[in-house]
């Protein structure tokens, strides 16, 4: 175990032998936070603290990353449900939230029998428009070769055009390779290089498990959908509408001023609508499936 003024580095063992950290900060109910792909769980710190003043935060660094173990050759969704819930044992946490990646993970676990009191997934990246193959990502193998052969900003741009077609997927590579390295100081880009090979085979896992959104109108656990501005223009946004809609008990929350990394660029707002939800003890009335509400954003 590590310390410093904020978080304390602590670690358990999932099922499969794998050491899984995890970052602690606050005092309350506990509460486990999940980052997306091409994301450490350093990454949530400013949500992490915003919820923090209501919330015992445990922040799982997520196989692949950091102190916690690789993902291993039988990588799959199941291992880091295996996780989350070695993480819940260890902690006792009531309460989940995750973001992109992070999220489906929420949604898989609680599918998968983890119990939780209430949920909350911003932006989940759950593939639900029936466009893409169930088990194939036409741009991954590219991705990997890019990576192998050391030509990490052509993988980047690879993958971050695979996994933005309706946005970023519509630019000229040359294009990106002019501003990528503008607009991502280079530590940052540095960190989401070594991050790819990880990141490649989770969305290969979402891919296999994709297009099948009702598989999650079993979970019970009443669960907050939060969308940014470009909720009808991205998979995520969409898939936060859509899964809204099927889940027994939910809610969504748009925010119109930040976009999917709102968790990152405007944690405080986005910690209290979380809180709110989540602490809500009123929740069970006149509480229905796909309520929605706009949040101011900034």
């Amino acid at each position: 175990m590590t310390t410093n003024n904020l978080f304390t580095n602590t670690s358990t063992t999932s099922a499969d032998d794998t050491t899984i950290s995890y970052r602690t900060t606050g005092r309350g109910p506990d509460l486990i936070l999940l980052p997306g792909a091409l994301a450490i769980a350093a990454d949530l710190d400013g949500v992490a603290q915003a919820l923090g003043t209501r919330f015992t935060v445990h922040t799982i660094e997520r196989r692949g990353r950091g102190e916690s173990g690789p993902q291993g050759p039988r990588y799959c969704v199941a291992r880091e449900c295996e996780d989350i819930e070695a993480v819940q044992r260890a902690t006792g946490a009531r309460f989940i939230a995750g973001h992109s990646f992070g999220g489906l993970l929420a949604l898989e676990a609680m599918l998968a029998r983890v119990v939780f009191d209430r949920a909350a997934v911003y932006e989940p990246g759950v593939f639900v428009d029936g466009d893409r193959s169930p088990v194939f990502l036409p741009w991954a193998e590219q991705c990997r070769k890019e990576v192998r052969e050391g030509r990490n900003l052509a993988a980047f741009i690879t993958f971050v055009r695979g996994v933005n077609p309706e946005t970023t997927g519509k630019a000229p590579r040359f294009l990106l390779r002019l501003i990528l390295p503008i607009v991502i100081r280079k530590q940052e880009r540095h960190k989401k290089y070594a991050l790819l090979p990880a990141a490649i085979a989770e969305h290969e896992q979402a891919a296999k498990i994709g297009n099948q959104p009702q598989r999650y109108a079993s979970i019970e656990t009443p669960t907050l959908f939060m969308a940014g501005k470009e909720m009808k223009t991205t998979g995520a946004g969409r898939a936060a509408s859509r899964l809204s809609e099927l889940l027994p008990v939910t809610r969504l929350r748009t925010f119109p001023g930040i976009d999917h990394f709102g968790m990152e660029k405007n944690p405080s707002l986005v910690a209290e609508v979380i809180a709110d939800f989540l602490l809500d003890d009123k929740l069970g009335e006149g509480f229905v499936a796909g309520s929605r509400d706009a949040v101011a954003g900034h």
